[in-house]
C-alpha cells in the first residue's frame, strides 16, 4: 500500500514538471515573437466619396399653389330657358365649341317686328323725299310757298333719324339673340353643368351654368424670403431664373419661368409673392393643387460633398479627409443643402476623399481603410 502511494506522488510530480516546461517555453516563444514583429495599430474600415467641384443650383424652396390664367363663370343675359346643353361634364372644349343653347324665340318675333317697323319707316322716308323734290320743282315756278318745302324737309329728316333708331333697336336685339348660344370663350376644361336642359335661368342667378379654366399654360403662386429678392431680379434681367413644381408624392413635375414678382413685401412675413409660368402641356399641374416649388435662381462653381459626411462640434463643422491611409479633421463652412449634398463653401477644394460612413470610430490621425460603398450609395 506505501508502494502504491509512492508511484501515484512520483506520477503527479511528473506531470506537474511537463506542464511548466511548456509554459515556460511557449513564454518565451511569444515573448520573442513580440520582440521581434510589433503589434500595428488597427485600421478602421470606412466608406468613403469623393468631394467634387461642380455647377450647382442656386435655389430656393417653397410650397406653391396651381391657379389657372384664365377662368370664367359662364351666365345667362338673359331670362329664358335651357332648350340643349353640348358638352359632357369635365370635358376639355376648345375656343367657340358650342357649349349652351337657350330659347330665343320671344326674341325672334320681336327682330321680326323691328324689322317691319324699319320697312314702315323707310317707305315713309322714300314718300317724304319724293314730296321734298316735288315742292323743290313747285317753288322754282312759283306755284307753293318756302313753308311747304321747309316742312318736307323737316319730315324728311324725321323720318331719317327714326330709321337710325330702328336700326339700332334691330341691332340690340340681334345682340340679345347672341346671347341665346353661349360659345367657350378659349380652350380649357370645363366643370360639370348645374343647369340641364328645360331649367330656367335669369342673369340675376349667383350659381354659374358652368365654370371653363385654362389648363395650359397656369400659374405657380408661391412666397420666398426677402433676402432672395435681389439675387431673383438680378437673374430675371438676365433670363437665367426658372420654377420647378413637382406634385408631392409623384415625381411628375413642370418646369417654367419666374412671370411676376409682386411689388410689395409682407412686412408681417418677410416674404414676398412670385408667379410662375408652367406650359402644363399635359396638363400635370391641377388648378388648385398645392405643389413643391424650387425657384433656381442661377447655377454658380462649387465644392460638394454627401452630406451624411458632415459632422458637428462645439467648434463647427468638419468631416473626415482620408489620406494615404491616415484620417484627418478638416473644419469645413456649410453653405447650404440640396438634394442629399451639402456645398462647401470653405475647407474643401475638390478631390479629397471624405468618410461619409464609420466616423464614430475615428479621430484625428487615425488609420483608415476603405471599403466598397453599399449598393445606392
Amino acid at each position: 500500500m506505501k508502494k502504491r502511494n509512492l508511484i501515484l506522488i512520483a506520477g503527479v510530480i511528473g506531470i506537474a514538471a511537463v506542464a511548466a516546461y511548456a509554459t515556460r517555453s511557449s513564454w518565451l516563444v511569444g515573448g520573442g515573437a513580440n520582440a521581434q514583429a510589433p503589434q500595428r495599430p488597427r485600421a478602421v474600415s470606412v466608406e468613403l466619396a469623393k468631394a467634387e467641384r461642380r455647377s450647382v443650383p442656386v435655389d430656393v424652396d417653397a410650397i406653391g399653389t396651381v391657379t389657372p390664367i384664365a377662368s370664367v363663370a359662364l351666365k345667362s343675359r338673359l331670362e329664358t330657358t335651357i332648350i340643349g346643353v353640348h358638352f359632357e361634364d369635365g370635358a376639355r372644349v376648345n375656343e367657340g365649341d358650342l357649349l349652351f343653347t337657350l330659347d330665343a324665340r320671344q326674341i325672334d318675333a320681336q327682330i321680326e317686328q323691328a324689322e317691319g317697323v324699319l320697312a314702315k319707316d323707310q317707305a315713309q322716308l322714300e314718300g317724304a323725299q319724293r314730296d321734298l323734290r316735288r315742292y323743290n320743282d313747285l317753288v322754282a315756278k312759283g306755284a307753293t310757298t318756302q313753308v311747304n318745302v321747309d316742312n318736307a324737309k323737316t319730315q324728311s329728316d324725321i323720318l331719317i333719324g327714326t330709321i337710325k333708331a330702328d336700326r339700332s333697336a334691330l341691332d340690340n336685339l340681334r345682340v340679345q339673340k347672341s346671347y341665346t348660344v353661349i360659345r367657350a370663350p378659349f380652350a380649357g376644361r370645363i366643370s360639370a353643368a348645374n343647369v340641364k336642359v328645360g331649367n330656367f335661368v335669369r342673369p340675376a342667378d349667383t350659381q354659374p351654368l358652368a365654370t371653363i379654366n385654362q389648363m395650359a399654360p397656369v400659374y405657380v403662386t408661391f412666397a420666398i424670403p426677402q433676402r432672395v429678392l435681389v439675387d431673383l431680379r438680378g437673374a430675371m434681367a438676365k433670363g437665367d431664373s426658372s420654377v420647378i413644381a413637382t406634385i408631392p408624392g409623384h415625381k411628375r413635375s413642370e418646369e417654367g419661368k419666374v412671370a411676376m414678382v409682386e411689388n410689395t413685401v409682407d412686412s408681417t412675413t418677410g416674404m414676398v409673392t412670385v408667379r410662375g409660368i408652367m406650359d402644363n402641356g399635359n396638363e400635370t399641374l391641377w388648378p388648385g393643387i398645392l405643389v413643391q416649388t424650387k425657384l433656381i435662381i442661377r447655377n454658380e462653381d462649387a465644392v460638394v460633398v454627401p452630406t451624411v459626411a458632415v459632422q458637428r462640434s462645439q467648434n463647427g463643422n468638419y468631416v473626415f479627409a482620408v489620406r494615404d491611409g491616415v484620417a484627418k479633421v478638416v473644419p469645413v463652412k456649410v453653405d447650404r443643402t440640396f438634394g442629399g449634398f451639402s456645398v462647401i463653401a470653405e475647407g474643401l477644394s475638390g478631390g479629397e476623399d471624405v468618410v461619409v460612413d464609420g466616423q464614430l470610430l475615428l479621430s484625428d490621425g487615425t488609420r483608415a481603410e476603405p471599403r466598397a460603398r453599399k449598393a445606392g450609395a
